[in-house]
């Protein structure tokens, strides 16, 4: 038997304004529109919470009252600059904004519509090319970044054939 893990599924009170956040401020590409459910190319999905509900059932209520910071959505961007003046404009509550990680990785965390955390980072690529610029070897790139040694030659390689 097969069994194969497709994504997330995130339950949303007003799907059209959930959808409108993804789309226009994340830029998330909507893949497959069964209009309460939205699937994401980026392999996450959305549920109108009231169509959830009713295919649960009677016998497992949806809490809609409860805090959502028990889990995040993640996405990366080399403009996090442009993402956060976009969030603000539209008035989005940050957990914190751009901030670095102890491993050199930029980094902001806001809720989306619903309360839900999101994380919007740098690639991991963007963030070796970052510490190159800044003269530092392969070797103090793979230490500060605690990326393997052989992902950041690869990374720096790619970069000098383009």
């Amino acid at each position: 038997m097969e069994v194969r893990y497709i994504c997330p599924l995130i339950t949303v009170k007003d799907i059209e304004k959930s959808r409108k956040f993804y789309v226009e401020v994340l830029n998330q590409e909507v893949e497959i529109d069964h209009g309460a459910n939205l699937a994401f190319k980026g392999g996450f999905a959305i549920h109108d919470i009231d169509h959830y509900q009713g295919l649960l059932g009677d016998s497992a209520p949806v809490k809609t009252d409860v805090e959502k910071n028990f889990m995040e959505l993640y996405f990366e961007s080399e403009d996090l600059k442009g993402v956060q003046e976009k969030l603000e404009s539209i008035g989005s509550k940050f957990i914190h904004g751009i901030r670095e990680q102890p491993w050199g990785q930029r980094v902001m965390r806001f809720y989306d519509p619903d309360g839900y955390i999101i994380e919007v980072g740098e690639p991991l690529e963007f963030v070796i090319r970052r510490f190159a610029t800044q003269c530092l070897s392969t070797e103090e790139i793979s230490e500060k970044s605690s990326m393997p040694i052989e992902f950041v030659k690869k990374v720096l390689e790619e970069n000098i054939l383009e």
